[in-house]
């Protein structure tokens, strides 16, 4: 029998076709070969025609040639399997595939991972194609379409620049610059507390400390502002030990990976921006070293478990039993595992150093989850004085680890973001008894700030981002990755800042849009997990959304967009995009200016000058490798090129593989 077998990912073709050995050929659709037409330009030309909504699929491109070449293959094949990536993109992948080559009753396959069991079990149990999920990945494109194509053509009429709208992206956007509008508005507060320290006889050269209990003197206030108050109780130096009780917690180690605490935990630990984070893992799982890397699922498959139990007890790590579980949080949408290693004996993998970095990650990760958890004794202790006849109530408390557990192993988890009390975890609280006396040696007056709310990492906006619901994990990196394109976001420091440009737009749309509120975004992606499980429909859906946008794109309007002049001519500078990515241009081109600016953060800025010959100017290039820098005077023997970091020129770094590829084909074309 000639069997053939269509996967996403070419990566994945050898690996697989090593497994099933003669008679089989594996061949990729290498992702989507239909969507939506690009052409589509306005709200009358968008590929999904009302009333029905019937979506008008095209081949794309690639779509075209990729189909061609398997027409050719099924022709020669005794079976077809599908067997793209076990999600709901990949159910739709493989009804397209089914469409446009003609598969009638196609047998369709799905493995968590590529190894030769799990691949040879998949094709013993064909199952059909899920129509629910594929309606479920149509709505998501079609609503995506209606709010891009419909909206994204009225802000640019109305700002006269490129400006555009997305059913995720912009509330994505809006919750970044929230958050601006909150430090920007925020006013600190002063208030106060006590601190008192006290020598353990016991232990000469041990001191310990208690804080003020400030809860029953606030009166309804937040904080203590009353700093005479606090003044007369740091005077106070005898105690009385009302209780002190020594009990013992534990902290188990985290959950193994999904696809959102990856790329929150490699942003992190690693400093990768998930758009890296997916291709590394994107590898990794063609590999066939990790299981498959979009999942929402926190738990591990019984015989993944007992693989694990039996290479930590090979190391001599202790594990609990029963093997422990966790909770899927509401609205998990595929019944996978956790990301996890496929061989737990394998320590270390990957082609690259950013895989084996990010294999690393999650090899530990997993090993971790079900070691046994730490311990620690927790000392706390109760002191009261009277001050002009109140009770005044400090409270000491000491904790110190006692069995390290999985932190033996893993030394922290990266992404616990409980507040570590440091003064507890060094405060060796003694055993008091009820009814003592202690005497403080001193006491400090504690004079503290109320704290702005902090920026969001690219970690914790995908994090707020899973927490209200907003888009897929498996989107996230898509999602910054345009916010940072299109200049609506910038990133300094590892914070994430709203651009001019962010605010300018978020502005424009919030209580003019629906989609741009949290919880109608929320309650949409809520309707397409219902599609997903047959529980809702499509079409009521659509019609739904369609209406409303065109409500609110009824009247719709826009202030004007700042202006900015160009520096030779004085004609104002418009936001374009080109081949590279967003740049600024002279309106004043057809009367002959033809200068250009580069786009930081939605503002025209000019091009930085070659640090190589200090004369040319540094411009963006878009090579076969990706975008690159490069010095303008590149005909007059500048061969400098840059990599490019968020949409600057790293200028530290030297010039890179990809670049010198790409400066050895422009000499070769002998023009930019």
């Amino acid at each position: 029998m000639k069997a053939l077998v269509i996967v996403e990912s070419p990566g994945k073709i050898k690996k697989i076709e090593s497994f099933l050995g003669p008679g089989w050929r594996v061949m990729a659709s290498v992702g989507h070969i239909r969507d939506l037409p690009e052409s589509a330009t306005d709200e009358h030309n968008i590929g999904v025609v009302p009333p029905d909504f019937q979506p008008q699929y095209v081949l794309t491109e690639r779509g075209r040639e990729v189909v061609s070449k398997l027409k050719t293959a099924v022709a020669a094949s005794d079976a077809v399997f599908l067997a793209t990536d076990a999600d709901r993109e990949g159910e739709a992948i493989a009804w397209h595939l089914a469409q446009a080559l003609g598969l009638k009753n196609a047998p369709r396959v799905s493995f968590q991972e590529i190894t030769e069991a799990a691949v040879k079990a998949a094709l013993q149990a064909p199952r059909s194609i899920d129509t629910n999920l594929v309606l479920a990945q149509e709505t998501r494109r079609v609503l995506d379409r209606l709010v891009g194509y419909m909206v994204s053509p009225a802000l640019c009429k109305q700002s006269g620049q490129r400006l555009s709208a997305g059913r995720v992206q912009s509330v994505a956007a809006r919750i970044v610059v929230d958050r601006e509008h909150a430090i920007r508005n925020f006013k600190s507060t002063t208030h106060y507390g006590v601190r008192a320290s006290f020598a353990d006889p016991a232990r000469a050269g041990v001191t310990w400390t208690a804080d003020w209990n400030t809860k029953p003197v606030l009166d309804g206030e937040t904080y203590l502002l009353d700093k005479a108050l606090a003044e007369r109780v740091a005077l106070v130096r005898a105690f009385a030990v009302e209780g002190c009780e020594t009990k013992e917690t534990t902290k188990a180690p985290p959950a193994p990976f999904t696809t959102s605490t990856l790329q929150q935990a490699a942003s992190t630990a690693l400093g990768f921006n998930p758009d890296e984070t997916m291709k590394h893992a994107q590898k990794l799982y063609e590999q066939g070293v990790i299981t498959y890397h979009r999942t929402d699922a926190t738990n591990l498959a019984a015989q993944a478990i007992s693989d694990l139990v039996e290479e930590a007890q090979r190391r001599g790590l202790s594990t609990v039993s029963p093997a422990r579980q966790w909770k899927t949080k509401d609205g998990a949408q595929e019944a996978h595992e956790a990301i996890r290693p496929t061989h737990f004996d394998v320590d270390t993998a990957g082609e690259s150093e950013g895989e084996r970095q990010l294999y690393r990650l999650i090899w530990q990760r997993t090993m971790a989850c079900q070691l046994e958890a730490a311990r620690y004794s927790v000392r706390k202790a109760i002191l009261v004085a009277a001050l002009d006849g109140r009770r005044i109530e400090f409270i000491a408390q000491g904790r110190t680890l006692v069995f390290k557990g999985w932190l033996a192993f893993l030394e922290r988890d990266v992404l616990d973001e409980e507040e570590s009390d440091e003064n507890a975890a060094n405060n060796p609280v003694p055993v008091l008894s009820r009814g003592s006396n202690v005497q403080a040696s001193s006491s400090a007056l504690l004079t503290q700030q109320t704290q702005a709310p902090s920026r969001f990492t690219e970690a914790s906006l995908i994090k707020k981002l899973e927490e209200e619901g907003v888009g897929r994990p498996s989107t996230y990196a898509a999602i910054l990755k345009g916010l940072h394109t299109r200049g609506y976001i910038a990133e300094k420091k590892r914070q994430l800042h709203a651009t001019e440009l962010g605010e300018y737009l978020v502005g424009g749309m919030v209580g003019k849009f629906q989609f741009m509120e949290v919880a109608y975004t929320r309650s949409l992606e809520l309707t397409l997990d219902q599609i997903a499980q047959g529980n809702a429909r499509y079409k009521p859906t659509i019609q739904q959304v369609h209406s409303t946008l065109l409500s609110e794109l009824n009247g719709f309007s826009l202030a004007p967009l700042a202006t900015y002049p160009c520096p030779d001519c004085g004609k104002p500078l418009r936001r374009m995009k080109g081949p590279a990515g967003f740049f600024w241009g002279c309106s004043g081109y057809n009367d002959g200016c033809k200068t250009t600016q580069q786009d930081v953060g939605g503002k025209p800025e000019a091009a930085p000058t070659c640090p190589t010959c200090n004369v040319g100017k540094l411009r963006q290039i878009k090579g076969s490798k990706g975008l690159f820098w490069a010095c303008s005077r590149f005909k007059e023997g500048c061969k400098a090129t840059f990599e490019n970091s968020r949409g600057r020129p790293k200028l530290s770094g030297a010039t890179s593989a990809a670049t010198k590829t790409a400066v050895r084909k422009r000499s070769t074309r002998g023009k930019r």
